[in-house]
């Protein structure tokens, strides 16, 4: 049976407890892995049709219905032979110019997380993205810790393999572990995302919350009584 939500008069327990966020079209409206992969392409000075390729192939994996790590494991090909420094730089650029552009972070999601700040909770993203993308989110919304994709480096250049997807279970066994190393009760924390690959790390948790329209992700949150945010409005 799925948790229920909090009966408290506020939605967040006192402390100590963890708020999990996943980031993609949950707490920010856009994939910043697609959008990351255009900026790169484009600083590194590669021809508008390896990124066409690349985006095609990526697609065509995930129309064929291949599983959500796989595709990322493809995606994190492309990154073989760079520095990781210098993915740091592009993606401080790139967030920066997300942030221009306007739009980018969902007001609904960025407010519970402050609330949970707020209360004293520890904020953790859980994200399949990688550090050039996320740590600039982190930093901008002043979180605790980052759970991402980890991709292999071997003298701090990028081989295109990973260590780790942080897709799916990898997301809930990443909670479980954090929660276990503090002594913290699943129960007391919350946990919010906006796709179906989400539901293992909500349901880790006393207190799911569903982001966004995902249809199986809606059905599990109707059928739990689990806490509802709108999502990125569709483009």
């Amino acid at each position: 049976m799925s948790p229920s939500p909090s009966r408290s008069s506020s939605p967040f327990p006192s402390a100590p407890a963890v708020a999990f966020f996943d980031v993609d079209e949950t707490l920010i409206s856009v994939n910043s892995m697609s959008r990351f992969l255009r900026h790169h392409f484009q600083v590194s000075g590669r021809p508008r049709s390896a990124l066409d390729d690349a985006v095609r192939g990526l697609r065509a994996l995930a129309e064929r219905g291949a599983p959500r790590a796989d595709v990322a494991r493809a995606y994190y090909r492309h990154y073989a032979g760079c520095d990781d420094r210098e993915l740091a730089v592009q993606g401080r650029a790139w967030f920066a110019a997300e942030l221009r552009a306007g739009g980018l972070f969902l007001r609904d999601s960025v407010a519970a997380l402050r609330e949970h700040r707020r209360t004293g909770e520890t904020v953790v993203l859980v994200s399949g993205s990688f550090a050039p993308c996320l740590d600039p989110i982190a930093e901008r919304l002043g979180v605790d810790m980052v759970l991402s994709a980890r991709p292999e480096t071997v003298a701090g250049v990028h081989t295109g393999r990973l260590d780790a997807t942080m897709i799916g279970e990898e997301k809930a066994a990443a909670v479980r572990a954090l929660l276990l190393e503090r002594g913290i009760s699943g129960d007391r924390c919350h946990a919010y995302g906006d796709h179906a690959s989400d539901l293992a790390m909500l349901r880790a948790v006393g207190h799911p919350v569903a982001v966004g329209t995902d249809p199986v992700l809606a059905r599990h949150a109707e059928e739990g009584g689990w806490r509802r945010l709108p999502g990125a409005a569709p483009s």
